[in-house]
């Protein structure tokens, strides 16, 4: 007789905060979770019944982890691939799947994919050191990305010049053509291992430009119909041709000629999706859950419009985390502040997110801005 969801001994690697706000959900479905995370305090650890601390990239500590359960998943893509197959050898369903995981933690084999498919994503070239850029001298600029390892802004560097490499990268990278675009969207698409698939409404980002990474997300995004009926087009075509089961939140550009480009995706819940929580018939999270369980995909309906802001460390503070201006926030209507459980803190690190939803999105950005300006994250 098969196990119910219930039944199942679910594997989580990674214990931060897309890991915490997943086992939320997975409460609401009596969902059994364990966790596998190398640090001792990880935000994951006592929100489940069992929390293993080990190294993610190792062999042993991943495959260890994964033997006695029904089912494994991530929130990071830096794990350990091969134990990963190996448990997909034995009949463990792991998802997203091994094989893609591959693929998409490295931005060269990324963009390969992009290439194959006719996905339309900026001009690139691939090296192995730095002194093969000089080679595309006529090029320039370009964004040098390291083609693993980075995340959340770092691994990325803006290079201008042939003649001023001081900040390039000594390592295999991906030289990837500068975008004069007019906006960056983002779209999270759900795919069941059935192949039911659906798309969270189009989004909008603007980042923070000295940490390179989102500092506000606005729901819905404001872009012609065409360019959202592109976008969620570009989106449902990744993610049926990577075959994913899962969450996959596809970046894209919007160019000033109006062209929709692929910037990046990744096989998990996202940043751009944080907003769901609140804004959403669905979240994100229980979306993934649904799609890794093979249960009915949820209504991904916009509720209300909602602007996300990240809650990053303050510049000059490094130590245990204060929340200056909690209380303040609390008072406005609307405000949804989650905090992700890190003791510490520093310049830019993401220690939680603040949703705000209202009828009107121009009141839900003033009130977001406002919010950014009040509730500071010290030591």
């Amino acid at each position: 007789m098969a196990k119910t969801i219930q039944q199942l001994n679910i594997g989580l690697l990674g214990g931060g905060q897309l890991g915490r706000m997943m086992i939320q959900s997975a409460i609401n479905l009596n969902l059994q979770i364990s966790v596998l995370d190398p640090d001792k305090n990880a935000p994951c650890r006592h929100l489940v019944k069992k929390f293993v601390q080990g190294d993610l990239t190792d062999y042993d500590a991943v495959y260890e982890f994964g033997k006695d359960k029904d089912l494994i998943t991530i929130e990071i893509e830096n794990v350990n691939v091969e134990a990963l197959k190996a448990l997909e050898k034995e009949g463990k369903k792991v998802f997203p799947q091994p094989h893609l995981i591959e693929m998409i933690k490295d931005k060269g084999t990324q963009k390969m994919f992009y290439q194959r498919n006719d996905i339309q994503s900026p001009d690139f070239f691939l090296i192995e050191q730095k002194s093969q850029i000089t080679k595309y001298a006529d090029f320039f600029p370009f964004f040098q990305k390291m083609r693993t390892g980075g995340y959340d802004g770092k691994g990325v560097v803006k290079l201008v010049n042939p003649h001023h490499l001081e900040k390039a990268f000594e390592v295999p990278s991906v030289l990837e053509r500068l975008v004069d675009f007019e906006k960056e969207l983002s779209v999270v698409v759900a795919r069941s291992e059935s192949g039911e698939m659906k798309c969270f409404p189009v989004v909008e980002c603007e980042f923070n430009p000295e940490a390179n990474l989102v500092e506000f997300l606005f729901s819905p995004a404001n872009i012609k119909k065409s360019v959202e009926k592109e976008a969620l087009a570009i989106a449902m075509q990744v993610a049926e041709k990577t075959g994913i089961v899962g969450l996959l939140a596809v970046e894209l550009f919007l160019t000033k000629e109006g062209k929709v480009l692929v910037n990046e995706i990744a096989p998990r819940p996202h940043n751009s999706g944080h907003h769901t929580i609140e804004a959403n018939v669905t979240s994100q999270f229980e979306q993934h859950l649904r799609a890794i369980l093979n249960l009915p995909l949820g209504d991904t309906a916009i509720v209300r419009a909602g602007v996300m802001v990240n809650l990053l460390g303050d510049f000059g503070h490094e130590g245990p985390a204060v929340y200056e201006g909690l209380e303040d926030v609390l008072k406005f209507s609307g405000v949804y502040v989650h905090l992700y459980g890190k003791a510490n803190t520093k310049p830019f690190r993401k220690m939680g997110h603040a949703t705000i939803v209202d009828e009107d999105i121009l009141k839900a950005k003033q009130k977001a801005r406002l919010v950014k300006s009040t509730l500071k994250i010290i030591s």
